[in-house]
């Protein structure tokens, strides 16, 4: 799609991560950020000593602006709701930073919110638009892979060593599962888009950081998908960061890796990026390492969000997708307090659909 001038955007919630996402607009000619809104006189002023960009003290002037299309909403998980709704109800389009809520619940009302004000919702999982994950995504797709089999996730950090009790992440009613909500949840949406329609999850967790957290800070999940594949995501809150996924299909498998510690520089990600192919029953004398071309998952996500605004639908970073990301994350929760049991990612929905 051409997209004839840029879509202008409104932000709100003008920290760390607004800004991250703020440096990335301003590398596209599709979309320009024009107006933010925090309720923190301070960050406002930060926000537009930073980008040149004016800010407001109220969320409805920002609403109010006839040129503004689209807004970004980077404020905490919690809030995501009550803010979506506010937007959608003036007509505008709604991007909102993963995960689309903490409450599932919430996260359907938000996707409902689509037919009803006539808008579209897209979810900020730029993980799955990684260039490692993009091209084990092509190889699945055109075939040169064979038949998948299985995929194996792993999300790591060193997170729970660090937690105080003057930290959100201590405490299992904002963090619970710790890096089951924090971390899998990244890998779990990209379990999906590889995988396809996810039948069931379950989960054993345990707590072994010294600091004395609520939250457990170890997981590990087994996933069954709906076609017969099988998959496994970990998550350690207690050591060194990595990031890894790996696929394992008939004919051959991939496996990608990536330095954390660069992800707010996703410029600089494939210079500390490895991804190799391996086909054949002899193949790992064949290992292939493939080129990591530089790319920008926040830019392109943005850009997504841009064409959805422009064209009135959406494919990629769906509402939906957001939501089954944290139904596997309830089905997982689930599944840690009983004892491992495979819980039905569907049942899951059909619960929260209750509530609504």
């Amino acid at each position: 799609m051409n997209i004839q001038s840029p879509v202008k955007l409104g932000i709100v919630g003008l920290g760390r991560w607004a800004k991250v996402l703020t440096n990335a607009a301003q590398k596209s000619d599709k979309l320009q950020i024009i107006a933010g809104h925090s309720r923190s006189e301070e960050k406002r002023d930060a926000f537009t000593q930073q980008f040149g960009i004016n800010t407001y003290g109220s969320l409805q002037e920002i609403l109010a602006m006839p040129d503004i299309e689209g807004v970004i909403i980077t404020v905490p998980n919690e809030q995501h709701f009550s803010i979506a709704k506010q937007i959608a109800e003036a007509g505008k389009h709604v991007y909102t930073e993963k995960p689309i809520s903490n409450i599932l619940a919430d996260g359907l009302r938000m996707e409902m919110l689509q037919k009803k004000h006539n808008i579209i919702m897209t979810v900020g999982h730029s993980a799955r638009l990684l260039k490692g994950i993009q091209m084990m995504k092509e190889h699945l797709d055109d075939g040169s892979l064979g038949k998948l089999a299985f995929i194996e996730a792993n999300f790591s950090n060193e997170r729970a060593l660090e937690l105080t009790p003057d930290t959100w992440r201590w405490y299992r009613d904002r963090a619970p599962g710790g890096p089951l909500s924090q971390l899998a949840i990244h890998m779990f949406d990209i379990l999906h888009y590889l995988g396809g329609d996810v039948e069931g999850v379950s989960s054993i967790a345990s707590k072994l950081s010294p600091v004395g957290a609520e939250v457990d800070d170890q997981s590990m999940s087994t996933i069954r998908f709906k076609n017969g594949v099988v998959g496994y995501v970990g998550s350690c809150w207690t050591s060194p960061g990595i990031f890894s996924t790996r696929v394992f299909a008939q004919a051959g498998l991939m496996h990608f890796e990536l330095d954390f510690a660069s992800w707010d520089e996703p410029e600089n990600l494939h210079k500390s990026s490895s991804l190799y192919i391996q086909r054949g029953k002899d193949g790992y004398g064949l290992r292939e390492d493939l080129k990591i071309f530089s790319g920008n998952m926040f830019q392109d996500e943005l850009e997504i969000f841009a064409d959805a605004c422009r064209s009135g639908s959406a494919t990629k970073l769906t509402a939906h997708d957001g939501n089954v990301a944290v139904a596997m994350v309830y089905a997982a929760l689930k599944s840690v307090e009983n004892n491992a049991l495979m819980v039905s990612v569907d049942e899951v929905m059909s619960e929260a659909s209750a509530e609504i």
